[in-house]
């Protein structure tokens, strides 16, 4: 069967027209959200003989993920066409307009034209009214969801697990008979088979900077799987004290659980599923950053959501899911709680990221360097200083209670020590934190 060219199947006979093949891309895309385009066939459907190697196949990937804005990831293949091997690409993008080098286009029956003012401003327009996670999936079907996930969800949630449809449904997940993409993102037997941007990467980093890296892990699934994932990941690279409460050991992170939490399912709730980059914990010597790829939502500034505790959510379906089972704060509280906890907790805009910076209380600081610093200290003050570098948030009345002064003593003490250059005080007396002073 001879293959014709349409408003969805374009036809290049070689490579060279790479150029031209990105401006049909981006013209399809804005009119129908996928195509196909064949390199090797002319525009009359008979193949052509070209040299295909591996490299060509990185080459037309490279220019079309960088050339093609918002970026997508196509699929391209090598296909036998009438005993001549020619490449297929097949593309996909709902998050229109996109343009080719810069330039918006519309696919008009075959022919790729320019786009006016009004087609791009009508477009933008839908790209703003747009909600990702409220997109049918087409690929999809009932079978590709977990009941097991959706029972475990319900039990969380404590609501009456029916029949998945049924269940789906009630959770606006289902409609029209196709699921949609928050379902999969949340329930999807394999959610990585639909979207390759549900990933995390973890990193643990030697110094301040990302030059030695000393351990690097990637986890693939469902968004309760990578925030538990992210949070386990986090826990068990940093340092971790202890509180003793009578016969009751506490663990206690250098950095506060609750904040740590918090910035984690933040970055997979607000983060921009549209951009096929994934969401990143990087673990430094004196911080922690998550970073997840989209700016703020709704025009947002970074000043509005630390000082007004204002809050936009770009998923707003997947935040109804997550907060029925508990995993996230009322609306607007999260940063508010983030800073409450951790008061030095930074948060930029960067390059289309979102970057959540949490400092480590104890970067500089190990058990010989506490052992240096302690030198020509009364007694009391070195206890002072090794109760703290195991618990950097332990407050002056436990301090009382495990060496056994008076809390004047303490006092006294504390203030020597900060008169020194020692010890400081970050935050407010309750819920801030001791950081003891490298030399």
């Amino acid at each position: 069967m001879k293959l014709k060219e349409n408003e969805t199947t374009e036809f290049k006979k070689s490579t060279s027209l790479i150029k031209e093949a990105l401006i049909s891309i981006s013209a399809i895309l804005n009119k129908h959200g996928k195509g196909t385009l064949y390199f090797g066939i002319r525009e009359n459907g008979e193949p052509v003989k070209n040299t295909i190697s591996t490299k060509t196949l990185r080459e037309i990937a490279g220019s079309i993920t960088s050339k093609i804005d918002p970026r997508i990831y196509p699929g391209i293949t090598i296909e036998r066409f009438d005993d001549v091997d020619v490449i297929k690409v097949e593309f996909e993008g709902n998050y229109v307009p996109y343009s080719a080098e810069g330039r918006y286009y519309i696919r008009v029956a075959d022919e790729d034209q320019l786009m006016n003012s009004e087609q791009l401003a009508s477009l933008f327009e839908k790209r703003k009214s747009l909600r990702w996670d409220t997109i049918i999936n087409e690929k999809a079907t009932i079978k590709d969801i977990s009941s097991a996930k959706l029972k475990e969800f319900c039990k969380l949630a404590s609501i009456k697990a029916t029949d998945t449809r049924d269940t789906l449904e009630s959770l606006g997940l289902f409609k029209n008979g196709k699921l949609l993409n928050a379902a999969l993102t949340l329930f999807s037997k394999n959610p990585f088979k639909f979207f390759s941007n549900l990933k995390l990467m973890c990193s643990v980093f030697a110094t301040t900077s990302t030059s030695n890296i000393l351990d690097q892990k990637e986890f693939e699934g469902d968004l309760f799987y990578l925030i538990r994932e992210a949070e386990k990941y986090i826990l068990k690279n940093i340092h971790i004290g202890m509180e003793l409460n009578g016969l009751y050991r506490k663990d206690l992170p250098e950095i506060n659980s609750e904040a740590i939490r918090e910035v984690v399912i933040n970055a997979f709730l607000h983060r921009d599923y549209f951009d096929p980059d994934f969401v990143s914990v990087n673990i430094f010597k004196d911080r922690i950053e998550i970073r997840n790829p989209g700016t703020l939502f709704g025009g947002l500034s970074i000043n509005d959501i630390v000082t007004r505790n204002i809050s936009r959510r770009r998923n707003e379906l997947i935040a109804d899911i997550l907060s029925r089972a508990h995993f996230v704060e009322r609306k607007g509280r999260g940063i508010a709680l983030i800073k409450e906890k951790e008061p030095e907790a930074k948060f930029e805009e960067i390059g289309g990221l979102f970057i959540a910076t949490l400092k480590r209380s104890n970067y500089k600081i190990s058990e010989e360097l506490v052992e240096r610093l302690v030198d020509g200290l009364v007694e009391n003050q070195i206890r002072i200083i090794k109760l703290i570098f195991q618990n950097p948030r332990i407050s002056k009345r436990e301090l009382h209670e495990v060496i056994g002064i008076s809390t004047t003593a303490i006092d006294k003490n504390i203030e020597k020590l900060k008169n020194s250059g020692i010890l400081k005080r970050i935050g407010p007396a309750k819920g801030g934190k001791w950081e003891i002073i490298p030399k």
